[in-house]
């Protein structure tokens, strides 16, 4: 009997130092799984944390790179800046200049008009009577000025030389040509389409001859009374240049002609 209690008491010994034992193991195994769980969530975290730090040093690197660009971006604008203020401020000076200069050119333009204005009115009030009787025209046209002279009252038929009632008529015009300063006098001579013929044919073969012969005669007379030679030239025209019909009479006395013709120097 005695045996059998001792037995069981030591069996309920064995028993409960087994039972112990085994939650024990259990517990560490728990414990061994979440230090394992922790190392390898720490292991995670630290790679984490390590690509973080890359990426981290990576937008820094490309914050210092943009900061870069945009500082170089700014001293170029500024620089761009004060180019185009320069060429803005240049652009508006030479506006201002071609402005000055316009007022100047439309100035000029405007006293030569008056000018221009005043010797025709001159030119009208010294031959208004060859004007009333139909032997000489003044017109004007874009700037030009023209006095229309028939050849009848400055030569007699035939002849290249200006008779003297044409030199009287060419003498009311002196003045105010020699009061002419800036614009050129072109003489003109200008013929009908009928050939030379004669005695005459033989000093001019052809109406080029008489036409240049007649205003070089007319250029020759008003330089001798003091208009600048310098302003003056003589232009053959021939018949190439009608005003009027030739196949009349009245059409073929209009087509002989001086004109002279104050123009714009060259």
């Amino acid at each position: 009997m005695l045996k059998r209690i001792v037995g069981l008491i030591v069996a309920g010994v064995a028993t409960l130092s087994l039972g112990g034992c085994m939650v024990a193991q259990s517990t560490y195994l728990k414990k061994v799984e979440e230090a394992e769980y922790l190392s390898r969530e720490f292991a995670d975290l630290k790679r984490g944390q390590e690509q973080l730090t890359a990426e981290n040093s990576g937008l820094k690197t490309e914050l210092a790179d943009q900061a870069r660009q945009k500082q170089a971006l700014e001293q170029l604008l500024a620089s761009k800046t004060d180019t185009l203020s320069q060429n803005v401020n240049d652009l508006r000076q030479k506006i201002a200049a071609l402005e000055d200069e316009n007022r100047e050119l439309r100035k000029a333009r405007e006293e030569k008009t008056s000018q221009l204005g005043t010797t025709y009115e001159k030119l009208l009030q010294n031959l208004k009577s060859e004007i009333a009787q139909g032997q000489v025209v003044i017109s004007e046209l874009k700037g030009a000025l023209t006095v229309t002279m028939e050849a009848a009252i400055l030569f007699d038929s035939g002849r290249v030389d200006v008779k003297p009632e044409g030199q009287l008529i060419l003498f009311k015009l002196v003045e105010t040509l020699k009061a002419n300063r800036d614009r050129a006098i072109r003489v003109e001579g200008h013929t009908d389409n009928l050939a030379p013929s004669g005695a005459l044919s033989r000093l001019f073969p052809s109406n080029w001859e008489l036409s240049g012969a007649r205003a070089v005669n007319v250029a020759r007379y008003l330089q001798r009374q003091g208009v600048d030679p310098s302003l003056l030239s003589a232009v053959a025209c021939g018949e190439y240049r009608p005003v009027a019909d030739n196949a009349t009479r009245e059409g073929r006395a209009r087509n002989r002609r001086i004109e002279i013709t104050l123009v714009a120097r060259d």
